[in-house]
C-alpha cells in the first residue's frame, strides 16, 4: 500500500510540473526531477528506483554514504548531493557522487577535485547565496564568476551551471529571476553551464518560469519525514 502511494504522489507531482512548464511554454522534457530523500530509508530509494526514478539527493553525508552504500550500484541512479559540503568530507562525497549542487568556494572544489583521481569527471553546480546573511550557503554574489573560472580550471570537475535555495522572506519568483541572472553570468565564464537547480516542493512552479532545469522535491514525493529522522 505505502509503495502505491508513493506511486500516486510521484504521478500527481509530475503532473503538476508538467503542467507548470506549459504554462510558461517550455517542455516538461527539459526538467530534471530530483527526489529528496533525506531522512527517509534506503529502501525508499530502491522503491522509487522500481518507479522509475533515476534522480535522487540528499543533503548530509553520513546519510548519503550509508544509503549509496547499503543500496549499491543501480543501472543509471544517479545521486546529487545538495546540502553543504566540508572540505574534510569531499573524498566520502566524491565516491558516490553523480552531481554535487553545493560548490561554494574554491577550497572545495579544490578538494572534490584533488579526490576524483581515476574516477569519471563529476559534474558540479555553483550554489549562489540569495541572501544577505554571509553565514548560509552559497558564493557571494560579487565572487561568482572568479569561482566559476576556478572550477572550470578543475580537471575533474564538469561545471554544469548554478543552484540556490530561494530566501524565506522574498518571493520566489523574484528570487529565482535573480538566480537566472547569476546563472547568465556562469554562462560567460563556460558557456556549456547551462543547468540552474532551483524549485522545491512550494516554489517549484516559479523556478520552472525562470528557467530551472533541475526540481529538488522533497516531501511532495516522499511524504512526510520518519519520527525518527
Amino acid at each position: 500500500m505505502a509503495e502505491e502511494g508513493l506511486a500516486q504522489r510521484l504521478a500527481h507531482l509530475d503532473a503538476r510540473v508538467a503542467e507548470a512548464a506549459r504554462a510558461v511554454g517550455r517542455s516538461p522534457a527539459e526538467l530534471t526531477r530530483i527526489v529528496v530523500t533525506k531522512f527517509h530509508p534506503a529502501s525508499l530509494v530502491t522503491e522509487l528506483y522500481g518507479l522509475g526514478v533515476r534522480d535522487v539527493g540528499e543533503n548530509r553525508q553520513q546519510e548519503f554514504s550509508a544509503k549509496a552504500g547499503e543500496i549499491g550500484p543501480l543501472d543509471g541512479l544517479r545521486w546529487h548531493f545538495i546540502g553543504q559540503a566540508q572540505t574534510k568530507k569531499a573524498r566520502a562525497i566524491r565516491a558516490a557522487a553523480s552531481v554535487v549542487h553545493s560548490v561554494d568556494r574554491e577550497k572545495l572544489a579544490d578538494a572534490l577535485d584533488r579526490a576524483g583521481e581515476a574516477l569519471p569527471p563529476l559534474d558540479v553546480l555553483v550554489q549562489v547565496n540569495l541572501t544577505d546573511d554571509p553565514g548560509r550557503g552559497g558564493v557571494a554574489p560579487g565572487d561568482l564568476e572568479r569561482l566559476a573560472e576556478h572550477v572550470a580550471g578543475c580537471e575533474t570537475l564538469a561545471l554544469r551551471g548554478v543552484m540556490a535555495v530561494a530566501p524565506l522572506d522574498v518571493e520566489p519568483a523574484s528570487a529565482f529571476a535573480t538566480l537566472a541572472g547569476y546563472a547568465e553570468r556562469v554562462r560567460s565564464v563556460v558557456p556549456t553551464a547551462t543547468w540552474m537547480s532551483a524549485g522545491m516542493t512550494a516554489d517549484f512552479a516559479e523556478a520552472i518560469a525562470a528557467g530551472a532545469t533541475h526540481l529538488r522535491i522533497g516531501s511532495a514525493i516522499t511524504g512526510p519525514r520518519p519520527d525518527h529522522g
